[in-house]
């Protein structure tokens, strides 16, 4: 496999103009993580699911909406609504009126409410799970709630802080130049070569994942 040294050093060939240290992102540590409240997780998670598909500043401008109409994202109260009140939601223009990712919202209430009762809080179990095994952290946050699919966790997990790679268009080319896939990964065994790839980089570097993903979409675009 290619040593990270020479993705960094093509990356800085390609983009001359550019001072790299300068641009790349710091995740935060999983001790700042660990103590946020898990109603503004679950803000945020909903905030990456409504973003998907549309422009982000029709979001955010609805999201003050959104929170009043969720108590705020507390997650206990939002897994205890009911289908009619879900429902009424639908017909408040102040909210995007995506019946799918209505539902969702409570689906992924109940999911962090469960997390919480077992590990504590949301919050400790994303600050807990390792970023040597985030793939599978992604996979676990689909399989347990709605509307998480594709890169969706992976950039909850980004704009929360927590030291993840994701999976865009310029890293998936990077990864397929670096002959670690063929293609855009989807199986989970694709997944795990991703991972492990970056696991290889990660000992190389001792960057952080968040650095060596840009790094490597620096590399290729």
């Amino acid at each position: 496999m290619t040593q990270f040294k020479i993705i960094y050093d093509r990356a800085q060939n390609r983009h001359p103009e550019v001072i790299i240290e300068q641009i790349l992102g710091f995740p935060l540590s999983n001790e700042e993580i660990a103590v946020l409240p898990d109603d503004r997780l679950f803000s945020l998670l909903m905030l990456r699911v409504f973003r998907a598909g549309l422009k982000h500043s029709l979001v955010d401008a609805k999201w003050p909406a959104f929170e009043q109409a969720f108590w705020q994202f507390d997650p206990l109260k939002v897994s205890l609504m009911s289908d009619e009140q879900l429902e009424n939601h639908m017909q408040n223009e102040a909210l995007i009126r995506h019946w799918g990712k209505i539902k969702a919202t409570r689906i992924n209430a109940l999911a962090i409410v469960e997390f919480a009762q077992k590990h504590g809080s949301f919050a400790k179990m994303i600050a807990e799970w390792p970023s040597n095994d985030i793939v599978n952290l992604w996979l676990l946050l689909k399989k347990q709630g709605q509307q998480l699919g594709g890169n969706t966790a992976g950039y909850f997990l980004r704009m929360l802080g927590k030291d993840t790679f994701i999976l865009t268009n310029d890293v998936v080319a990077g990864l397929i130049h670096e002959g670690v896939i063929t293609k855009t990964p989807t199986a989970k065994r694709d997944l795990i070569a991703c991972q492990n790839a970056f696991n290889d980089w990660q000992q190389q570097s001792g960057r952080p994942y968040c650095q060596i993903s840009q790094v490597l979409a620096l590399s290729i675009n």
